[in-house]
């Protein structure tokens, strides 16, 4: 039990890092970016584990919950991208 508790400690310091290092204007919150954060770290963890760098109820590092947590906000980026619309920063009219 206190292994996922460390996990979600740990991801949620990696979500507001992954925040500040991830290039580009994000629309989240406080609350989404933890959630991110502490997903991300949960996916690093257990991806690593599926891999073989980290045994059984072995967390993943820091660095690893951060790059999680990175992957995690870029594919964010995109979902909520396209349920916008795409790129609405273009000026789409006629010139004169």
């Amino acid at each position: 039990m206190l292994h996922f508790l460390w996990i979600a400690l740990i991801g949620f310091a990696a979500g507001l890092i992954a925040r500040a290092l991830h290039p580009g204007k994000d629309n989240l919150g406080f609350i989404m970016t933890a959630i991110l954060g502490v997903a991300g770290a949960f996916v690093a963890t257990f991806l690593g584990q599926a891999i073989g760098w980290y045994k059984d109820g072995e967390n993943a590092g820091f660095i690893m919950s951060v790059i999680g947590a990175i992957v995690l906000l870029v594919i964010y980026g995109f979902v909520a991208k396209k349920k916008d619309g795409g790129d609405s920063g273009g000026s789409g009219g006629t010139s004169t």
